[in-house]
Protein backbone atom coordinates (compact mmCIF):
# COMPACT_ATOMS: atom_id res chain seq x y z
CA UNK A 1 0.00 0.00 0.00
CA UNK A 2 0.87 3.55 -0.96
CA UNK A 3 2.49 6.09 1.30
CA UNK A 4 -0.49 8.75 0.92
CA UNK A 5 0.45 12.17 0.98
CA UNK A 6 -2.22 13.93 3.71
CA UNK A 7 -3.90 16.87 1.97
CA UNK A 8 -2.69 20.10 2.46
CA UNK A 9 -6.20 22.18 2.52
CA UNK A 10 -9.01 19.59 3.32
CA UNK A 11 -6.97 18.32 7.12
CA UNK A 12 -7.55 18.88 10.66
CA UNK A 13 -6.90 22.42 10.39
CA UNK A 14 -9.91 23.29 8.51
CA UNK A 15 -12.24 21.95 10.61
CA UNK A 16 -10.58 23.93 13.72
CA UNK A 17 -11.03 26.96 11.65
CA UNK A 18 -14.47 25.90 10.55
CA UNK A 19 -15.61 25.94 13.98
CA UNK A 20 -13.63 28.69 15.57
CA UNK A 21 -14.78 30.64 12.14
CA UNK A 22 -18.44 29.68 12.88
CA UNK A 23 -18.40 31.43 16.82
CA UNK A 24 -16.49 34.33 15.16
CA UNK A 25 -19.04 34.64 12.71
CA UNK A 26 -21.92 34.72 14.67
CA UNK A 27 -19.83 37.51 16.45
CA UNK A 28 -18.86 39.52 13.99
CA UNK A 29 -22.39 38.92 12.56
CA UNK A 30 -23.87 40.65 14.93
CA UNK A 31 -21.42 43.26 15.24
CA UNK A 32 -21.76 43.89 11.56
CA UNK A 33 -25.68 43.95 11.14
CA UNK A 34 -26.43 46.16 14.71
CA UNK A 35 -23.48 48.32 13.49
CA UNK A 36 -25.22 48.83 10.40
CA UNK A 37 -28.87 48.29 11.24
CA UNK A 38 -29.37 50.07 14.44
CA UNK A 39 -26.78 53.03 14.36
CA UNK A 40 -27.05 53.34 10.87
CA UNK A 41 -23.18 53.42 10.04
CA UNK A 42 -22.37 53.02 6.61
CA UNK A 43 -21.37 49.84 5.41
CA UNK A 44 -17.69 49.73 4.84
CA UNK A 45 -17.39 51.18 8.88
CA UNK A 46 -20.49 48.30 9.85
CA UNK A 47 -17.77 45.59 8.05
CA UNK A 48 -14.48 46.74 9.04
CA UNK A 49 -15.72 47.10 12.90
CA UNK A 50 -16.70 43.62 12.41
CA UNK A 51 -13.30 42.27 11.23
CA UNK A 52 -11.24 44.26 14.02
CA UNK A 53 -12.76 42.99 16.58
CA UNK A 54 -13.00 39.37 15.27
CA UNK A 55 -9.68 39.16 13.49
CA UNK A 56 -7.78 39.96 17.26
CA UNK A 57 -9.93 37.22 18.39
CA UNK A 58 -9.22 34.78 15.30
CA UNK A 59 -5.32 35.53 15.61
CA UNK A 60 -4.84 34.16 18.89
CA UNK A 61 -7.21 31.33 18.53
CA UNK A 62 -5.87 30.08 15.53
CA UNK A 63 -2.60 30.48 16.63
CA UNK A 64 -2.66 28.45 19.05
CA UNK A 65 -5.95 25.99 18.93
CA UNK A 66 -6.33 25.89 15.05
CA UNK A 67 -2.77 26.17 13.54
CA UNK A 68 -0.75 25.18 16.74
CA UNK A 69 2.15 27.74 15.84
CA UNK A 70 4.75 28.09 18.28
CA UNK A 71 6.41 31.11 16.86
CA UNK A 72 5.57 34.36 18.54
CA UNK A 73 7.25 37.27 16.24
CA UNK A 74 6.06 40.66 14.87
CA UNK A 75 6.41 39.46 11.29
CA UNK A 76 3.78 37.22 11.76
CA UNK A 77 1.65 39.72 13.24
CA UNK A 78 2.03 41.80 10.11
CA UNK A 79 1.59 38.85 7.82
CA UNK A 80 -1.66 38.12 9.56
CA UNK A 81 -2.75 41.85 9.42
CA UNK A 82 -1.71 41.92 5.86
CA UNK A 83 -3.66 38.64 4.94
CA UNK A 84 -6.87 39.99 6.96
CA UNK A 85 -7.03 43.32 5.00
CA UNK A 86 -6.50 42.23 1.86
CA UNK A 87 -8.85 39.24 2.07
CA UNK A 88 -11.21 42.23 3.77
CA UNK A 89 -10.98 45.01 0.73
CA UNK A 90 -11.02 42.01 -2.19
CA UNK A 91 -14.21 40.14 -0.48
CA UNK A 92 -16.27 43.26 0.56
CA UNK A 93 -15.05 45.18 -2.30
CA UNK A 94 -16.26 42.34 -4.76
CA UNK A 95 -19.22 41.23 -2.43
CA UNK A 96 -21.73 45.24 -2.84
CA UNK A 97 -21.18 45.45 -6.97
CA UNK A 98 -21.94 42.14 -7.32
CA UNK A 99 -24.99 41.62 -5.47
CA UNK A 100 -26.24 44.97 -6.54
CA UNK A 101 -25.91 43.41 -9.96
CA UNK A 102 -27.30 40.32 -9.13
CA UNK A 103 -30.24 42.02 -7.23
CA UNK A 104 -30.65 45.38 -9.64
CA UNK A 105 -34.12 45.59 -8.57
CA UNK A 106 -34.22 45.62 -4.99
CA UNK A 107 -33.56 48.28 -2.71
CA UNK A 108 -30.41 49.64 -1.53
CA UNK A 109 -30.17 48.21 2.35
CA UNK A 110 -31.63 44.66 1.57
CA UNK A 111 -28.90 44.82 -1.64
CA UNK A 112 -26.10 46.37 0.86
CA UNK A 113 -27.15 43.58 4.17
CA UNK A 114 -27.24 40.70 1.58
CA UNK A 115 -23.88 41.74 0.44
CA UNK A 116 -22.32 42.01 3.77
CA UNK A 117 -23.59 37.94 4.16
CA UNK A 118 -21.65 37.60 0.47
CA UNK A 119 -18.60 39.46 1.60
CA UNK A 120 -18.66 37.36 4.49
CA UNK A 121 -18.46 34.15 2.34
CA UNK A 122 -15.68 34.98 0.29
CA UNK A 123 -13.68 36.38 3.04
CA UNK A 124 -13.92 32.91 4.80
CA UNK A 125 -12.39 31.20 2.21
CA UNK A 126 -9.49 33.35 1.39
CA UNK A 127 -8.54 34.09 4.87
CA UNK A 128 -8.16 30.18 5.81
CA UNK A 129 -5.50 29.66 2.46
CA UNK A 130 -4.00 32.38 3.70
CA UNK A 131 -3.16 31.97 7.41
CA UNK A 132 -3.10 28.04 6.28
CA UNK A 133 -0.38 28.72 3.69
CA UNK A 134 0.97 32.34 4.25
CA UNK A 135 0.49 33.46 8.20
CA UNK A 136 1.09 29.64 10.08
CA UNK A 137 2.42 27.39 7.11
CA UNK A 138 3.46 23.80 8.94
CA UNK A 139 6.77 23.63 9.18
CA UNK A 140 8.44 21.03 6.70
CA UNK A 141 9.01 17.31 7.87
CA UNK A 142 5.71 17.82 10.28
CA UNK A 143 3.30 15.11 10.29
CA UNK A 144 -0.16 16.01 12.33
Amino acid sequence: MKNRRPNPIFNITLLKFFVVGVVNTMLGMGIMMIMYNVFRCSYWVSTASNYVITSIIAFFVNRRITFKSKERSIMQGLKFTANIVTCYLIAYGVARPLTAWVLDRTGARTVTNIAMLVGMGLFSSMNYLGQRFLVFPEKIGKQE
